[in-house]
């Protein structure tokens, strides 16, 4: 053990100070660029992790021109008599520059695993960006940037070339433990050496360990009890008004977004009856949503809520999401992870209101949702039907004038999805505000909303109340997305006939025919299996074959003949397995009856 243990007590000085410049100039780098959009984001990107690119030398060699006499930082200082170079704020300074692209670069992974959703619904419920730092972005990342503060020290402690250049090597002033190595060895001191690189290899060690088991630690601690305090509240949104006029109430929407591979172009209103928005994937239903609540912008048009304009592009107006009241639920519900569930759903409330009445609101909405005595647990502690009414909640709590549902139950099982659909049903029922609801089942759009809108690659095909595009479909497109299994193209022969030219037949048809008539259809479940042959609309049949599911067959048939293959076949039938039963064993042909007021006209 050498006499002089200065080269430790400067080197813990120096990474010290160069870990405390880089931790904030680090998550201040680190957050902003992962924000920045703008031009020379690749040259800022590449001068901050110069440093880890370019050798030791190179980047001590620039810091002595840039801080030497010289130097602008040393002509500066020339007046004042006082220099960095050969002194211990030199090596801080080397330390500093060489561990700050490694607590950049680890910063902004850990900035960039916390989850968009998350974000964006923070916004929605009135937050300030203060504040989603603070609260969400800060804390969820915070592990991430515990390893990136180890990673920075212990590389500013074994800083040699840079240190060497800017510092020199003065024993008792700015000899640090790799540069005692360096001249122990050079000198033929090998036990001294040993002893510094031990040294050094004990303090970094003991960091990198002692980080690794506090994460472990603070893993376990996640699983059991919420941390202690109050409820913290979100920053003051604007309070909920319901004043305007009649003519005011409700959402208008007429926008255009234009991306390189989609075109969204669409335009509705709707007031407070929930409004299903209905298409396939790709259709444009969720960035409908994400326009309306502020988190994309259109390209051009409109949003007016409730008399209040949110987007104008022509006016040059763009409501943040935070002011723009509306309530965002989205598919994986997006629930703070490192707040309980009191603390998820108080976040949306306004900020001001006492403890005690933040408590009773909480209290209340938990009652509502059917999760009394759950506000201590964190969302990893809940079932996923739980976490989707925390979710609800916590929306509702920040009293929106529109709430957006992105396929809220896309994630479920079918009965939790069913009695979640119920009590969702019923909570639409005493909420006074705009709703609208996307989906890609047909099933849960006819049963949850009034009115549907159908999107088909960005656009509006149709757009009525349900039971009007479901029974009078416009297109076939629309037809298909609503369940219709059964087309033919068709030819008009007369006022009441037309020829299903796929299916062979002659069709008498019940209402006045559109010239725009391309298409006939009618739903498998409509079909009739009749042993009158008399009938208007009858024809001969025989089974191809049949589709079972728990309840229904759906069978496919071959009309006028029998068929020659499994694929040949005219129209699928659904009916009940009662039904099947007493049919199933009947002489071929069997005979289907289409009629006339089943039938849907509809345009390519």
């Amino acid at each position: 053990m050498p006499l002089d243990l200065s080269p430790l007590w400067i080197s813990l000085k120096t990474s010290l100070f160069a870990t405390f410049i880089t931790f904030f100039l680090g998550i201040v780098a680190a957050y902003w660029m992962l924000e920045y959009r703008g031009k020379g984001k690749s040259l800022i990107e590449g001068i901050f992790i110069a440093p880890l690119i370019l050798p030791p030398t190179v980047v001590g060699f620039l810091l002595l021109l840039f801080f030497g006499k010289n130097g602008p930082v040393g002509k500066l200082m020339a007046p004042t008599g006082w220099s960095v170079v050969f002194t211990w704020y030199g090596a801080a300074i080397a330390a500093t520059v060489v561990s700050f692209p490694l607590m950049y670069k680890t910063a902004l992974g850990a900035f960039a695993q916390v989850e968009q959703n998350l974000l964006r619904v923070a916004r929605t419920l009135g937050a300030k960006e203060s504040t989603i730092f603070w609260r969400i972005s800060l804390p969820l990342a915070f592990p991430g940037i515990v390893a990136a503060t180890m990673l920075a020290f212990a590389r500013a402690l074994g800083e040699f070339g840079a240190t060497l250049m800017l510092a020199g090597n003065i024993p008792g002033q700015t000899q640090t433990i790799p540069m005692a190595i360096y001249f122990a060895v050079e000198a033929g001191a090998m036990d001294e050496a040993w002893f510094w690189s031990l040294a050094i290899m004990i303090v970094s060690l003991s960091g990198i360990i002692t980080v690794n088991f506090w994460q472990e630690l603070r893993g376990k601690r996640g699983q059991g009890k919420s941390p202690a305090g109050r409820i913290s509240l979100r920053e003051e949104g604007q309070k909920r008004n319901f004043s305007a006029s009649a003519q005011e109430v409700g959402l208008f929407v007429d926008i255009e977004k234009r991306l390189p591979s989609f075109h969204l172009q669409v335009s509705f209103n709707t007031n407070e009856q929930p409004l299903g928005l209905l298409g396939g994937s790709g259709a444009g239903k969720s960035m409908i949503l994400r326009c309306i609540a502020g988190i994309e912008t259109p390209t051009r048009g409109r949003i007016v809520l409730n008399g209040r304009v949110l987007f104008d592009s022509e006016k040059g107006i763009n409501v943040p999401s935070r002011d723009r009241r509306i309530g965002f639920l989205v598919q994986n519900y997006a629930l703070f992870p490192n707040m309980t569930v009191a603390q998820n759903i108080a976040f949306g409330l306004p900020k001001g209101i006492s403890t005690a009445s933040t408590y009773v609101q909480v209290e209340a909405q938990l009652l509502a949702m059917q999760l009394p005595g759950l506000g201590d647990r964190y969302p990893h502690q809940l079932s996923g039907g739980q976490q989707q009414r925390v979710a609800l909640a916590r929306a509702l709590a920040s009293q929106p004038e529109a709430l957006l549902l992105d396929e809220p139950f896309s994630a479920l099982d079918t009965h939790l999805r069913s009695q979640l659909e119920q009590q969702m049903t019923t909570t639409l029922v005493d909420y006074q505000g705009v709703t609208l609801f996307v989906t890609h089942n047909m099933e849960e759009a006819y049963r949850v909303c009034p009115h549907l809108l159908v999107l088909e690659h960005g656009n509006v095909v149709h757009y009525g109340s349900k039971y009007d595009v479901f029974g009078n479909p416009a297109t076939v497109s629309v037809a298909q997305l609503t369940g219709c299994k059964n087309f033919s193209r068709a030819v008009i022969h007369s006022s009441q006939q037309i020829e299903a030219i796929d299916w062979g037949c002659i069709l008498q048809i019940g209402e006045p025919i559109s010239r725009d008539l391309s298409y006939i259809g009618i739903r498998a479940h409509q079909l009739i299996l009749t042993n009158d042959a008399s009938c208007e609309n009858t024809f001969p049949c025989w089974l191809v074959r049949t589709s079972e599911t728990p309840h229904r067959m759906t069978l496919f048939l071959k009309l006028h003949a029998p068929a020659d293959s499994s694929q040949e076949y005219h129209l699928q039938a659904e009916v009940f397995k009662e039904k099947w039963i007493t049919i199933k064993d009947r002489a071929f042909p069997w005979y289907v009856q289409l009629e006339p007021l089943r039938l849907m006209m509809m345009m390519a």
